[in-house]
Parts: structure tokens; sequence; C-alpha cells
């Protein structure tokens, strides 16, 4: 179906989500009386004018880039200049802008679907500049509809289970294994080598390694340190090697003149409390860090707040358990 525009500038005609319309329908959503602010935020249009906003996505699955996110939320992907930034987050003066309406679209081969509006549910800013926002939909798409403006695509090659059965044997293979299979290789880089690293263990070395070529592979929700970030701790015993995402806790090595232990034990460490020894040495400790942070990096997430005993059974019923000590 297609709006009609005959009287479109007389008077703002009444939206029905995944209409498509044209160009000149914007500056009616936004208010026509003024030229409205046109920006591009992460592949997005956003035009602002006083009596609203529009947001023009591409259809597109990329968690990169601005768009759908899912039925009932649309993600704005920074950094936004200032008007977008002041109109999502608030002004901090004059009118409360944030009560005007924010319209999505998304363009759909040659056409563009009008969505309907959204509000803001949650933003991230740096320095004042919008990094992210995140929308809810007032009214959740259909099946039908999300498919068109976020098309789904065909699954990806999934990593075997073959590290598996490493994991009791040949923890380092295991290790390999699960890092090659699960983290998209860069472009290899030289990284500075620093005084300690004759002295690691063998896990850490080879853990660097990989991250040559898979940076990823030291983490993105919690972080093993780059080699030339390791420091010891404050009475010079323990060498700190990965830290938590906000800095509430850390793992540390004990350390000492001589040779590294070759799978020593691995101590975490809440603020300054007591360290608290990891019930797996550094080999299987550096497999359930791998495990977790690929789990919580991962760029799609499932996170249910309440499950029922028959639903927790059948998404575990397919699962594996991993041979290791609970951290």
């Amino acid at each position: 179906m297609v709006e009609d525009d005959a009287g479109i500038n007389d008077q703002v005609p009444a939206v029905i989500p995944a209409l498509v319309f044209d160009r000149e329908y914007v500056p009616v959503l936004v208010g026509g009386s003024v030229v409205p602010g046109r920006f591009t935020v992460g592949g997005a249009s956003v035009v602002i004018g006083p009596a609203g906003m529009v947001i023009i996505a591409e259809a597109s699955d990329a968690p990169a880039k601005s768009g759908v996110w899912n039925a009932e939320e649309v993600r704005l992907i920074g950094p936004a200049p200032a008007p977008v930034t002041e109109r999502l987050m608030g002004a901090p003066w004059g009118v409360d802008e944030g009560s005007l309406p924010i319209h999505i679209a998304v363009r759909v081969r040659g056409e563009v679907l009008y969505l309907g509006t959204a509000q803001v549910s949650q933003a991230g800013t740096s320095d004042g500049v919008l990094t992210d926002c995140e929308l809810g939909f007032e009214a959740p798409l259909s099946r039908g509809l999300l498919n068109r403006v976020r098309p789904p695509l065909p699954p990806e090659h999934l990593p075997d289970l073959e590290w598996l059965g490493n994991v009791n044997g040949d923890r380092a293979a295991a290790l390999e294994q699960f890092v090659t299979g699960w983290y998209r290789t860069a472009d290899a880089t030289e990284s500075p080598t620093s005084d300690s690293a004759s002295r690691l263990p063998g896990g850490l070395r080879q853990l660097y390694r990989l991250a040559k070529q898979r940076p990823g592979a030291l983490g993105i929700q919690n972080r093993i340190l780059p080699e030339p970030d390791l420091h010891t701790d404050h009475l010079g015993e323990m060498l700190v090697f990965g830290v938590e995402n906000q800095g509430g806790f850390f793992w540390s090595l004990l350390w000492t003149l001589e040779g590294p232990e070759a799978d020593p034990t691995v101590w975490f460490r809440a603020f300054d409390e007591e360290p608290i020894a990891e019930q797996e040495p550094l080999s299987g400790f550096l497999i359930q860090f791998s495990l977790f942070d690929a789990s919580m990096g991962a760029e799609y997430l499932a996170l249910p707040c309440k499950l029922t005993a028959p639903q927790v059974e059948r998404l575990t019923e397919a699962l594996h358990l991993v041979p290791l000590r609970p951290s």
C-alpha cells in the first residue's frame, strides 16, 4: 500500500505501520515550517525538526550499524552529532524535546517502510557525545514485517566441539582449537614484548600468540591484559594478568624471579580482600575464561529474567558439560 500524497502539506495524515512513503512525507513528520536538520548516524539518516524526528535505517542485521534490532527495539549506533545527542538525551535548557515523537522507517529494496514511533529506553555517551541509543517501538513489529526490515541471514558455520575432547588430555590443544574456531582472524600485528615474556607460563604465552591474529581472544566482557600491560600488585608479589570489565576484581599469578611454574595456580582477588585460589590451574582457567567471555561478548545474547523448569530443560538438553571444576 502506498500513501497518497494528496493534501500532505495541509495536515499530518494518520500513519499506519509498514506503509510505504517517499521523502516528501518526512518534512510533515518533523514539522514543515522550517528547514529540518539532516544527519547520518551509524549508516542511518536522521532528520530533526520542531515537531519530531525521523530515523531511516537500512535493512540489515549488522551489529555495528544503526537499524532494527528485534521486533521491539531499534538501535542507533554513534557517534552522533550534537543536535541528535541533545534531542535524544534531552537538551540542558529550553523546551523538553524528549517528548517529541521519534518516527522509525527502514529502506527496503528502493522503498521506505514506515514502522511507527519509538521512545528512548537506554542511551550511552562518552564526553557528551551519544555513542549508542536503544529505542523501543510503541507497537511491536509482526514476524513478517521484522523479516523484511531485518532480513534473516543463513547461519554461519559454527565451530565444532573437537576441543572438548582435549580438555582433560591436552589443554593447550583444547584452548587453541576453541580460540581458532570461535574468534575471527584479523590482520596480524607485531605486538611489543615485555621484560616478563620469558618468565610467563606457557598458557599465557600461547594465548598471546593466538591473540596476534585473533585479538578478541583476550576478552570483550572481561580482559586478559595485553602483554605490555602486565604488572605486579602493590606488594610486588603477584603478577596481575586479568581484570573484570569495571575493575571490581582481577586475576593474578604468584610472581617470582625464578622460572615460571608449568601450570600455576590462578588467584582471584576483589578490591583489597584476601586472594582466593581458583579451582583450576592456569590451563583450565584460560579455557573457562575463553568460554565465559565468548558467551558474554557475543554479538547476540539471550538473557531471560525468568524461565520455567521445562524451558530450562529444553534449552540445556542439547548442551555438553565441560569437564572443569567451577570457577
